[in-house]
């Protein structure tokens, strides 16, 4: 579903790349963690695969559109939860989710289940017709990932998801993208949880100074020490 190919970005006036040489895959069925200290260069990879940041080396597919070549084809396909949760407060969320669904061609029937049944499954139900200006952090948050999810897209995207989630409602999300998954979608996400790492991936593609450092198969490898090998690529010395 998605195919990274030796892509590399490196922003303007800057000498250094912020990705350079950068392959992997995530099939259908499979959830696979961005895993990299911050300036690793997983946002830098995410926002290119969405279609945000332009690029001119490599080659990035989504359902065999090339982003590049057939953007318009390859966003259909991609849902996108942003680390900084960006919605337009000025509207109710019930208006956000639809606004978004439309934008993708989302039928009434995927619009109302979203605001529906997933809306009362993430616990949002009572604040869809109240301004968006009025949320929490975790609320947005939470109309966020509706909003993304409109369209059932076959790759969904997300970057940084858990923070600032109560543990109630990050548990809730690990449930939703394993089962996702399951459903024949498939899932990136980029996360300092090792935990939540450990929990739902089956793999894990490490980024260090914007290079793949190894791609771990979780299910091949279930007693790999993510903890430990996170450690050792960034140098981090545990406490003596």
């Amino acid at each position: 579903m998605l195919e990274v190919i030796d892509f590399s970005k490196k922003y303007r006036n800057n000498k250094n790349y912020s990705a350079r040489h950068v392959n992997f895959t995530v099939n259908a069925g499979e959830v696979v963690g961005l895993v990299g200290s911050n300036g690793a260069g997983k946002s830098t990879i995410i926002k290119s695969i969405i279609g945000v940041l332009p690029f001119s080396e490599g080659t990035i597919k989504v359902g065999g559109f090339d982003v590049t070549k057939q953007p318009e084809q390859a966003k259909r396909l991609i849902g996108y939860v942003p680390d900084d949760h960006s919605v337009y407060e000025k509207l109710t969320g019930r208006e956000y989710v639809n606004y978004i669904g439309s934008l993708y061609g989302a039928t009434k029937a995927q619009k109302k289940a979203i605001t529906g049944e997933l809306a009362e499954r993430f616990e949002i139900t009572q604040a869809l017709d109240m301004q968006i200006a009025g949320y929490s952090h975790g609320m947005r948050q939470k109309i966020c990932i509706l909003g993304s999810l409109t369209h059932a897209p076959k790759l969904w995207i997300l970057d940084e998801p858990m923070v600032g989630l109560d543990h109630q409602t990050m548990n809730l999300l690990c449930e939703f993208i394993r089962g996702y998954a399951d459903a024949e979608h498939c899932v990136l996400f980029s996360s300092h949880n090792l935990e939540v790492v450990r929990k739902n991936c089956d793999k894990v593609v490490f980024i260090r100074r914007g290079e793949v450092a190894n791609i771990v198969d979780l299910t091949a490898e279930k007693d790999f020490d993510l903890d430990g090998y996170y450690m050792e690529l960034n140098e981090v010395k545990p406490n003596a």
